[in-house]
């Protein structure tokens, strides 16, 4: 006789700075293993199972992820569960909801869109405190250059020059739905630079690094690295372009995920 089981959505958010990404690994903290064991000392069981919509990379933050639990024998309590979860995680993760969900729930087809965010300035050092979440270029960037650029990666593409080690058999192939770098006003604290920048991409998903890469590519652009001719090289893959500079982590956060 089986167990019967339980399905729940989870709505989290976290700061991944101290973090090697999402993803249990040995020997590593990671926010799965933190979360496994949150649940394991809340339910005093390890009758579960974690599965993220997606996966981040160490010190890559989430404004908004979801993750799907797994629950076998009995079902979470029906009053205040998500107060006695949120108590017991660490101060750099939360949950905002916990949904009921049936055995057809598919976390990782149900993202209709992922938007991702990647915070910089440029010039004067920041504050050290502003290290977890945005990254500073020494130096000039050509802002206007790198706005035009950016709207370059919209629409379908094969971005194999923006795919991390692929293979013959790597589908490279995506469909952006909007790219733009703009002022920063989605974030603020008192140590942040006067003036800091967003570079805002959403599809319906995206490859290991690819994000890190597009955003490396357009540094070099600003920085005068690369000229426009050769940035607009990179979206067709018969060129065969390698990039190989992928920006620092700490800037990227999944900003949103729609379900």
């Amino acid at each position: 006789m089986f167990d019967k089981r339980y399905y729940y959505l989870l709505k989290i958010q976290y700061l991944g700075f101290r973090y090697h990404g999402w993803q249990k690994q040995p020997d590593v903290l990671t926010v799965e293993r933190m979360m496994e064991r949150t649940f394991a000392y809340v339910l005093d069981r390890k009758n579960f199972k974690l599965l993220a919509s997606g996966r981040t990379d160490a010190k890559v933050s989430a404004n908004v992820a979801y993750v799907e639990l797994f629950l076998n024998d009995s079902p979470l309590p029906e009053e205040g569960f998500l107060t006695l979860l949120n108590d017991n995680l660490p101060q750099d993760i939360r949950c905002l909801e916990i949904t009921q969900v049936d055995k057809k729930f598919n976390v990782m087809d149900a993202p209709i869109a992922k938007e991702y965010v990647y915070l910089f300035s440029y010039g004067e050092k920041n504050h050290p405190f502003a290290a977890p979440y945005m990254i500073n270029i020494a130096g000039d960037l050509d802002i206007e250059l790198m706005k035009e650029a950016a709207r370059l990666f919209e629409g379908e593409h094969d971005f194999r020059s923006y795919a991390y080690k692929p293979n013959p058999q790597t589908q490279t192939i995506g469909h952006v739905l909007s790219s733009t770098i703009e002022i920063n006003d989605l974030y603020t604290a008192s140590f942040f630079p006067e003036e800091s920048y967003a570079f805002r991409v959403s599809g319906k998903g995206f490859k290991r690094h690819q994000i890190r890469l597009m955003m490396g590519a357009l540094f070099d652009l600003g920085q005068g690295n690369i000229d426009l001719e050769f940035f607009k090289k990179t979206l067709d893959a018969s060129n065969d372009i390698k990039l190989t500079h992928i920006a620092q982590a700490s800037g990227l956060l999944l900003q949103d995920v729609q379900i």
